[in-house]
C-alpha cells in the first residue's frame, strides 16, 4: 500500500513512520501542499494523507480518483478544506483524526493569554537586553474575570474548565448546549451577544463552517466588552480580519491572542524569515503591541502527534485492507 503524505514537516515524518503498523505502509513524503496542480504526484498512490492548508476541491478530488486514490487521510479535525461532496460522488473516502489532543489547544490558548496579558513576551526580550524595567508590563488578574468560551467541543470544555481552576466566571455559547456539562462545572451557557458583552476574554473553540466564517466580524466585535481580550485557536476564517484591525485601532479590544489566521495558506509552517511577507494585514497585525500570534502550533505536542499517527495510520491500513474506519473518523 502506497500512500503520498503532502505539507509535510520533520516531526510528520517522525511520528508517522514510528506508528504501530507502519512498516506495512510505503510513505511517500512531500513537503509541498496538494492541490489540483500538484496531485500528479499521488500518482501509483492508493491513498493521499493531508493537513489543514492542503487543497481538495473538486478539481483536486477529481483528478486523485482518475489517479487511482481511493482514500484521503485528514491528519487533523477539521476538514472545511475539503470538498465531500465531490469525494462521494468520485468515491473516495475521506477520513479525520476528530481528537487527537483537546488538552494541547486547550492549554495552548490559555498559554496565549497569560503570555499577552502578563506581557511575558515583552518582558523577555528586554532581560535578555538586560534591561530589567517593569515599566509597560502591567497585566491583570484572571481570578474573578469572566471568561466566554464559544464552542464546547471537547476543547472548549477543558479551556473553561481550566479557567474554572484560575477562579474564573466562565460563561459559554454553543448551538447544542451540553447542560449537564455545565453544571457539573460551574459553566454558565448565554446567547452570544450576552456572552460578548460580558466577558473580559473571548476564546474560540468552534469548527468552521458557512454558519460560523465570520462568526466575529464588525457588528460581533463592537459588541464585545470595551477593552475584552479575544483567543482564536480553531479557525482563521471565524474571524474578519478587516474588521479586527478596526476594533484594534480604535482601542475597543484590549488585546488580541492568534495560532490561526484568515489568510493563513502559504505562510504559516512556512520559515519566511529572508522575504518580505507580502500579506498587508497580517504585517499590520505584527506591529501591534497588544496582538500576540503564533504559527499554528497549538497542536503541537509529543502526545497530540503520537495520536495523529495513530488514528491516520490505523485509517490507512483499514481503507487498505477494505474494512471499517475507526469509530468517528469517517467523513464520507
Amino acid at each position: 500500500m502506497k500512500v503520498s503524505v503532502f505539507d509535510t514537516k520533520p516531526y510528520d515524518r517522525q511520528f508517522l513512520e514510528t506508528a504501530a503498523g507502519a512498516p506495512d505502509v510505503g510513505w511517500r513524503f512531500h513537503e509541498f501542499r496538494l492541490t489540483a496542480e500538484t496531485s500528479e504526484a499521488a500518482r501509483g498512490a492508493t491513498s493521499v494523507c493531508v493537513f489543514v492548508n492542503d487543497r481538495l476541491d473538486d478539481a483536486c478530488v477529481r483528478r486523485l480518483a482518475q489517479l487511482g486514490v481511493r482514500h484521503v487521510a485528514l491528519r487533523c479535525a477539521g476538514f472545511n478544506n475539503v470538498d465531500l461532496a465531490a469525494a462521494r460522488t468520485a468515491g473516495l473516502t475521506v477520513s479525520r483524526v476528530p481528537a487527537y489532543s483537546p488538552h494541547a489547544v486547550a492549554e495552548h490558548a490559555v498559554a496565549l493569554l497569560l503570555t499577552l496579558n502578563r506581557r511575558i513576551h515583552r518582558a523577555y526580550n528586554r532581560v535578555r537586553e538586560h534591561n530589567f524595567s517593569l515599566t509597560g508590563l502591567t497585566g491583570f488578574d484572571l481570578f474573578g474575570k469572566t471568561i466566554g468560551i464559544v464552542g464546547t467541543g471537547r476543547i472548549g470544555r477543558i479551556a473553561a474548565q481550566i479557567f474554572r481552576g484560575f477562579g474564573c466566571h466562565v460563561w459559554a455559547y454553543d448551538p447544542i448546549p451540553a447542560n449537564a456539562w455545565a453544571a457539573e462545572n460551574g459553566v454558565r451557557y448565554s446567547p452570544l451577544a450576552e456572552l460578548l458583552a460580558a466577558s473580559d476574554v473571548v476564546s474560540l473553540h468552534l469548527p468552521l463552517t458557512p454558519e460560523s466564517h465570520h462568526l466575529l466580524n464588525r457588528a460581533t466585535l463592537a459588541a464585545m466588552k470595551p477593552g475584552a481580550f479575544l483567543l482564536n485557536t480553531s479557525r482563521g476564517k471565524l474571524v474578519d480580519t478587516t474588521a479586527l484591525l478596526e476594533a484594534l485601532k480604535s482601542g475597543h479590544l484590549g488585546g488580541v491572542a492568534l495560532d490561526v489566521y484568515e489568510e493563513e495558506e502559504g505562510v504559516f509552517f512556512e520559515d519566511l524569515s529572508a522575504q518580505v511577507l507580502p500579506d498587508d494585514e497580517l504585517n499590520l497585525l505584527l506591529t501591534f503591541p497588544n496582538v500576540l500570534v503564533t504559527a499554528h502550533q497549538a497542536f503541537l505536542t509529543r502526545e497530540a502527534l503520537h495520536e495523529i499517527a495513530r488514528v491516520t495510520t490505523e485509517n490507512l491500513i483499514r481503507a487498505g485492507a477494505g474494512q471499517p474506519l475507526l469509530p468517528d473518523t469517517q467523513l464520507a
